[in-house]
């Protein structure tokens, strides 16, 4: 029996649980991703995911939204600088991301990118507002249906 337990243990690998900090909605919903926060000297990387409108397609598929890798230096001028994007239809299947070769910039105070350094640079000032993928759609959703 502890053999059968080990090797469901090994087996099954173990999952990290999103913790997803509401950042705004404007055009889109956008999730701050905490559990992915990688610091690095001064800031670090984190990826963001990114909500649509409900019954949003593109070529004939539904999606939730998508996902960006984000640079950010909290001490250089509030930089950040998008890495890339890979798209998440309805159900989670996540695309092949692309990346986005445009240089870093300054987060401007009122804009997504600077609720992005905001959260990344004070992650423990943050509340979780979502736990899943599922439950951060739904969330930004209905953010976007109230206008934010």
């Amino acid at each position: 029996m502890f053999l059968t337990l080990l090797s469901l243990l090994v087996a099954e690998p173990a999952q990290t649980p999103h913790r997803f900090v509401f950042l705004g909605a404007g055009r889109f919903a956008q999730y701050a991703d905490m559990a992915s926060l990688q610091p690095e000297g001064s800031g670090g990387r984190i990826r963001v995911f990114q909500v649509v409108e409900p019954e949003f397609t593109a070529g004939g598929a539904a999606y939730w939204g998508g996902w960006s890798w984000w640079r950010f230096d909290c001490d250089a001028g509030g930089k950040v600088d998008r890495l890339d994007f890979a798209s998440v239809r309805e159900g989670g299947a996540e695309g092949p991301a692309t990346p986005d070769d445009a240089p870093a910039y300054e987060a401007v105070q009122g804009g997504d990118a600077f609720e992005i350094l905001v959260a990344a640079c004070n992650p423990d000032d943050q509340d979780t507002d979502a736990v899943t993928l599922e439950a951060a759609v739904a969330h930004g959703r209905m953010n976007l249906a109230e206008g934010g």
